[in-house]
C-alpha cells in the first residue's frame, strides 16, 4: 500500500481524502506536525502553482516521505474565473464583512451572492478545480487534476461539504455538493478526479 502524507489541516479536505484512501486502497494520512510548521506564502497566480509550490516546501520537513499539496477552488465564468486561487480567502480580499458574526465559508459565500445578484439563475455557470501534487525531499515528482462542472444558486442548500458546496448544484443529480454523500462527491467531484490523475501519473513514472 502507497503512504502519503497530506500537507493540509483542512478537516474537509482530510475528510475527502480518507474517502479516497478507502476507495484506491491508499494510505493518506495528515502530515506529522503540521501545525508547528510556518506555512508559506501561496503567491502563484494558478492552482498547480500553489500547489507545486506547497508541496515542494512540506517535503522538506518529512524526509523520504511523499508529500501531497494540494490547491483547489472555484472559477464562477460571470466573474472572469473569480474567486479562483483566492476562494478561501474571496471575501477577506474585499473587505466584506456580514452584519452578523459568521464563518470564513458564510461569509465567502454571502460575498460571492452578492457578487451575482444582477446575474441570471441560467448564466451562473462554474467550476470546482483541483490540483494536487506530490513530491519528496524538495523537488516534486507527480501532478493530477480535476474539475467538476455546476452552476451557482441564489440561496445554499444542504448541510454537508465545506466551502461553497452549498450554493454549487450539479444539474446531473438535482442536488448541491452540500447534499450528496461523500461516496459519490468522490466519485465525481473535483478532488476526487485530481487523486485518481496524481495515482495515474505515479503509475506511469
Amino acid at each position: 500500500m502507497i503512504r502519503i502524507y497530506a500537507a493540509t489541516s483542512n478537516p474537509g479536505k482530510l475528510r475527502d481524502f480518507t474517502v479516497a484512501a478507502d476507495e484506491l486502497d491508499v494510505s493518506i494520512e495528515p502530515l506529522p506536525g503540521l501545525n508547528e510548521i510556518d506555512a508559506p506564502s501561496e503567491d502563484e497566480p494558478t492552482f498547480a502553482g500553489n500547489a507545486r509550490l506547497k508541496a515542494v516546501y512540506y517535503s522538506r520537513f518529512a524526509r523520504g516521505e511523499l508529500i501531497v499539496a494540494d490547491d483547489s477552488g472555484l472559477e464562477v465564468d460571470p466573474l472572469g474565473g473569480q474567486p479562483g486561487v483566492r476562494s478561501a480567502r474571496y471575501a477577506a480580499d474585499a473587505g466584506f464583512e456580514a452584519a452578523e458574526p459568521r464563518t470564513t465559508d458564510e461569509r465567502n459565500n454571502l460575498y460571492l451572492l452578492s457578487k451575482l445578484k444582477n446575474i441570471p439563475v441560467n448564466q451562473r455557470h462554474a467550476r470546482y478545480r483541483c490540483v494536487l501534487a506530490a513530491a519528496r525531499d524538495g523537488a516534486c515528482l507527480f501532478m493530477g487534476e480535476g474539475t467538476v462542472e455546476g452552476e451557482i444558486l441564489t440561496q445554499p442548500r444542504g448541510t454537508g461539504g465545506f466551502g461553497y458546496d452549498p450554493l454549487f448544484y450539479l444539474p446531473t443529480f438535482g442536488k448541491t455538493m452540500a447534499e450528496i454523500d461523500l461516496a459519490t462527491k468522490y466519485q465525481i467531484g473535483h478532488r476526487g478526479k485530481a487523486l485518481r490523475a496524481l495515482l495515474a501519473a505515479m503509475s506511469l513514472k
